[in-house]
């Protein structure tokens, strides 16, 4: 036999190993897939895929071989992140909001594949998951600039989903009008209350009016249907397209800065204990204290004594009680370590109520606007 066979036999006689081994990998897809689904995760995640490159990419003994090997991988995770997006193109979103809302636009780009189901508000969308409607549902927790989302807050503490994933959504408002209106035309600005104060500074330069409307896209509409040249909506540019308004002026928001961060809201927690490289986490912690002296002091010293950062700390009433209050904690850190689950325990003891309402990682969404 000469080496050309030779060669063609070892090359079919991988090929066939790699068939299985490929169906072995792609069945573990699978079973992510409905992880995923189950924990409300999209389907990237640049990190561990990053991780995963790196980590092979030093199995490689040939580094002529290593840049190919490199580029199979990413072309193999690809596919397999292609296959997931099909295993989950059945996954119901609901979010609050319609067509075109930042709400709309950060489940999209968490689940570009999902079936999108909007509803009327905050409350609506994360009862559809509690109630098995939908799969998870994408709301907002805070904005850089109006601060926190006080009632999924409440839900928060309220009710039983719990958060796997938080993304940071590059918030840029536009202001639009039918179809041959000019800015200068413009008396009345109709957006969500978020919106409108975002753009406060703007709204206030130019001497709008500001009326308040339960949501940014179908502020839009509302300009769409009255077809007043001196009303305009603040919305985003993608409402614009699917509204078939005019932009009148770009990125009005008065901070350059200006993010929405969403969480996802599933019915199951990633609470199994790992080990480590997980640091880059954060948590969320809802609790209440029991009324003693002393009692708010010692938890905040628990938290701290066992080396997390807490990043914020809010305190909200609680509706069925009156002048009680519940506190929410987000921290920097591993709450699923053993470290954090010590903590856990410590907190159990002096806290009337507790609940990890879930830990997660910040993705950034890039600005392409």
């Amino acid at each position: 036999m000469d080496d050309l066979s030779r060669n063609r036999e070892i090359i079919d006689s991988v090929d066939e190993e790699m068939a299985r081994l490929f169906e072995k990998r792609m069945q573990a897809g699978a079973a992510i897939a409905q992880y995923k689904k189950e924990h409300g995760l999209p389907v990237k995640d640049r990190t561990r895929e990053d991780a995963l490159i790196e980590k092979n990419r030093k199995r490689i003994e040939n580094a002529e071989y290593e840049a190919y090997y490199v580029s199979f991988l990413k072309g193999m995770i690809d596919i397999s992140c292609r296959y997931q997006e099909k295993l989950l193109s059945g996954m119901k979103v609901a979010y609050s909001g319609v067509e075109g809302s930042f709400a709309h636009i950060a489940a999209r780009t968490m689940f570009h594949e999902a079936s999108l189901v909007c509803k009327n508000d905050f409350n609506q969308a994360y009862r559809s998951v509690e109630l098995g409607e939908c799969d998870c549902a994408v709301l907002p927790l805070e904005n850089s600039y109006a601060g926190e989302v006080n009632a999924v807050m409440d839900l928060a503490f309220q009710g039983s989903l719990f958060v796997n994933q938080v993304i940071d959504l590059p918030v840029r408002h536009y202001l639009l009008g039918i179809p041959g209106s000019t800015r200068e035309g413009i008396k009345t600005v109709i957006s969500h209350p978020q919106a409108l104060l975002q753009c406060s500074d703007y709204i206030c330069s130019h001497g709008f009016t500001a009326q308040e409307f339960g949501n940014t896209a179908l502020a839009a509409r509302r300009v769409k249907e009255l077809g007043d040249a001196s009303l305009a909506a603040i919305a985003s540019k993608e409402t614009a397209g699917l509204m078939g308004l005019t932009i009148l002026d770009d990125k009005i928001q008065d901070s350059g800065i200006n993010t929405t961060r969403f969480a996802v809201f599933s019915g199951a927690s990633e609470g199994a204990p790992s080990s480590a490289g997980k640091d880059e986490e954060s948590f969320i912690l809802v609790f209440t204290v029991k009324n003693e002296a002393g009692a708010l002091a010692q938890t905040l010293n628990i938290i701290g004594s066992h080396g997390y950062n807490m990043r914020s700390l809010r305190s909200r009433p609680m509706k069925e009680l009156l002048w009680n209050y519940y506190f929410f904690i987000e921290a920097e850190g591993n709450i699923n370590s053993q470290n954090g689950q010590d903590m856990l325990k410590e907190l159990s003891v002096i806290c009337a109520r507790l609940k990890l309402v879930g830990s997660y990682k910040t993705y950034r969404i890039e600005d392409n606007s």
